[in-house]
């Protein structure tokens, strides 16, 4: 393992402490989350998921057969609430369609299958389907976002290409394979960009600044 992203990790969680994310009751709840999160604060995604679940909605029998419309008006409060509803339905069909609405039979893939598979739903990227993968299934795959992005750019570290991939074979190329350690850092490194390094950087305050 590299040092300095250990060193990074360390001083974060030092600061910071456990992240205990994702927060959700369920795999689904993180699957539904990781769609709706989307563009969003995740405020707001806290208040479209009490929606569906006090509709008694929040699991793939209860989305299977609910009618767009409908599911767009129960997760406004998430934004673009009628692109979003389109997403989850897709993502509820590929489901039912490829694993009979069972996420412990898709979660039974190994990594190199279903990666590619999530990626055919629409509305779902890179970020999404990792997103999935690592909090819901559990699987030892890095996730990155803007704040990984920024956080690295500005302490001179990461890759000099900006794709995803180049900057998630960066990380897991340096790090073990450990599901814990991938869900910790990343959810950290979301902590840190949301406090300080922001768009206007607090970086006198910031447990990297030395």
């Amino acid at each position: 393992m590299e040092g300095h992203l250990i060193e990074i990790y360390q001083r974060l969680l030092d600061h910071f402490g456990p992240q205990h994310w994702w927060p959700a009751e369920s795999p689904f709840e993180v699957c539904i989350g990781a769609i709706l999160t989307q563009n969003t604060a995740w405020q707001n995604v806290e208040k479209a998921i009490k929606n569906l679940k006090n509709n008694g909605l929040l699991s793939p029998q209860g989305l299977k057969d609910i009618p767009v419309e409908e599911l767009a008006r129960l997760i406004i409060p998430a934004g673009y609430f009628n692109v979003k509803a389109r997403r989850l339905m897709a993502f509820i069909d590929f489901l039912w369609a490829e694993f009979q609405g069972s996420l412990e039979i898709m979660f039974s893939l190994d990594l190199a299958s279903l990666r590619p598979d999530l990626l055919t739903v629409s509305g779902i990227g890179h970020e999404t389907a990792d997103s999935i993968l690592l909090y819901a299934g559990g699987y030892p795959i890095f996730v990155i976002d803007a704040y990984t992005k920024r956080i690295f750019s500005r302490h001179h570290l990461g890759p000099e290409d900006t794709g995803y991939h180049e900057w998630q074979h960066y990380f897991m190329e340096r790090l073990s394979p450990d599901t814990k350690l991938f869900n910790e850092y990343h959810a950290l490194l979301v902590r840190l960009g949301k406090e300080y390094c922001r768009k206007e950087p607090r970086c006198s305050d910031c447990p990297l600044s030395r």
